[in-house]
């Protein structure tokens, strides 16, 4: 399964990505509005957006994508490892 992580702290994008292969999921993660992010996203199965750390503008540009490849979002107000842990055990197990 592969995921897209929009939105979180800098200083968790690793621990992000090693919690994914936890599940066997391939993960990546924007923390940042980038350039060209519409790109880079690809086709994921499901997005996770943390809603309290991330901008309007880049969670619209990943809404907008999601749709157009027909990808699972679902949003979480928390940025924690715990948080992405649930998530995952309702969408990866």
């Amino acid at each position: 399964m592969s995921i897209v992580i929009i939105g979180g702290h800098e200083r968790m994008e690793t621990q992000y990505k090693n919690i994914c292969k936890k599940y066997h999921c391939k993960a990546k993660v924007f923390t940042k509005m980038q350039a060209d992010l519409k790109n880079k996203i690809g086709c994921p199965d499901l997005m996770i957006l943390f809603t309290s750390t991330v901008s309007h503008k880049l969670v619209h540009c990943a809404v907008t994508e999601s749709e157009r490849n027909h990808a699972i979002v679902e949003r979480s107000h928390s940025s924690s490892a715990n948080a992405l842990i649930g998530i995952l055990e309702q969408y990866a197990s």
